[in-house]
């Protein structure tokens, strides 16, 4: 059997959306195997897009 996952989509949501309101711009987002996310910044914003992450 599968394990719940340790996070959820909205927890992702919530990460990034705190962290554009603190005045930040994201440029990208991880989750660890144990459910923490970390959100990513400083790197170039043309490298990738802050969704990539979320489809694998």
């Amino acid at each position: 059997m599968s394990r719940p996952a340790a996070f959820k989509q909205a927890d992702v949501t919530r990460a990034l959306r705190g962290a554009v309101a603190a005045g930040l711009k994201p440029s990208g987002y991880r989750v660890a195997p144990d459910g923490t996310i970390y959100v990513e910044f400083g790197k170039d914003a043309s490298t990738g897009n802050v969704l990539d992450g979320m489809f694998g």
